[in-house]
């Protein structure tokens, strides 16, 4: 049933802040090369925007980073990088990037109170790229740009934000200062940018790519364009390209509506203002659903998913494969239970793919 649920977007111009975004600045001439070495994604001259990842040598996520190009006080050219700063299990970001700089000739320091993330959305100007998957046999699936224009733009302190149709376009904009945008655009709140993105089904941060837990295919980069299967040596590299090779891709990021056990949601799902809040990190269970007459010895459904970020009753979940697959089927159902608080008691939840989201029926097979 989920597999027919769609969420209404806000399809209206409007710009918003990102929260809880810092910035670094790095330069100097050995900086891409640098970059290219510890990012999981291409970093070349000339030096060009994009979304990427740093991943750490077991092949967990530390970062996931958009690069934008600018010029610093001398008019040479160097990059911003904004991250999520919030405290986590990993190393500080500035500190494990001074850890591999070694001789290299790069300077790094942060800007973060120089600079503001904003994004911007919904606006007819904002062009939309026909996307081309190509889609492995262990589930890996790549957006191919192959002929086009660099995906990400090439406008400094600016990136277009590929990480899926409708994301708009991501802006640093000088402390304190609004972005050229508010001109005609609506003007929101951090929260109305969360809550776009997980209508559109985009992970962002640490509460929903956890430092040092998450794996960066389970947490969709590989669907994001933040991962690149065929470059060079660099962290993290061995364990992601075998799961790319001879691996299983066996859980995902979904978009998920939540709502009370035998409540069903409607259809077309909107934000509801009037839901609770709800803890992150909660653990999703699965239940069989089976009729009074089916006496069949079934083994209990293995592990468990997760609620990661969750606003007006929508949310992201991490989830396992099967049991989605098992949920359409409509011989499980998800949910979890909240103790204490204006959200205590016990919840369904309902998965979502977002429109964009690609099938098989509509890529090619990339097998290298």
């Amino acid at each position: 049933m989920s597999r027919f649920l769609r969420f209404l977007p806000r399809n209206i111009p409007t710009v918003a802040p990102v929260p809880h975004r810092a910035v670094l600045s790095l330069g100097g001439s050995d900086v891409s090369e640098f970059l290219n070495g510890i990012l999981a994604s291409h970093v070349t001259e000339p030096k060009a925007p994009r979304y990427s990842v740093f991943l750490n040598a077991q092949g967990r996520v530390l970062y996931d980073v958009f690069l934008y190009t600018s010029s610093d006080s001398a008019s040479k050219p160097i990059y911003l990088l904004d991250y999520d700063a919030r405290s986590s299990d990993a190393p500080s970001l500035i500190s494990l990037l001074k850890r591999y700089v070694l001789r290299s000739k790069v300077k790094i320091r942060d800007v973060s109170e120089e600079y503001d993330v904003w994004a911007s959305w919904g606006s007819p100007a904002i062009s939309e790229l026909t996307r081309q998957w190509s889609w492995t046999h262990s589930g890996v699936i790549q957006p191919n740009w192959e002929g086009l224009e660099w995906p990400w733009g090439n406008t400094n302190e600016s990136v277009w934000d590929r990480r899926a149709p409708g994301m708009g376009k991501r802006l640093l904009v000088k402390k304190g200062a609004l972005p050229q945008e508010t001109s005609d655009h609506e003007r929101a709140s951090s929260d109305v940018y969360t809550l776009h993105r997980i209508i559109t089904g985009v992970p962002e941060g640490l509460e929903d790519i956890p430092a040092m837990q998450a794996f960066p295919i389970e947490s969709n980069m590989d669907i994001m364009g933040g991962l690149d299967f065929r470059k060079g040596c660099y962290v993290g590299q061995e364990l992601t390209v075998r799961t790319y090779h001879t691996g299983s891709v066996r859980k995902r990021i979904l978009p998920v509506v939540i709502h009370k056990t035998g409540l069903l949601p409607n259809p077309i799902v909107t934000p509801s203002p009037e839901a609770p809040s709800y803890p992150s990190n909660l653990a999703i269970s699965s239940t069989r659903i089976r009729s009074p007459d089916d006496t069949r010895s079934l083994p209990r459904p293995r592990g468990t998913g997760k609620l990661l970020t969750s606003s007006q009753g929508i949310g992201l979940a991490l989830l396992r494969l099967e049991q989605v697959e098992a949920a359409e089927q409509g011989e499980l159902s998800l949910g979890f239970n909240v103790e204490g608080g204006p959200s205590e008691g016990a919840w369904e939840i309902q998965h979502c793919w977002p429109d964009w989201w690609p099938r098989r029926s509509e890529v090619a097979s990339s097998e290298h």
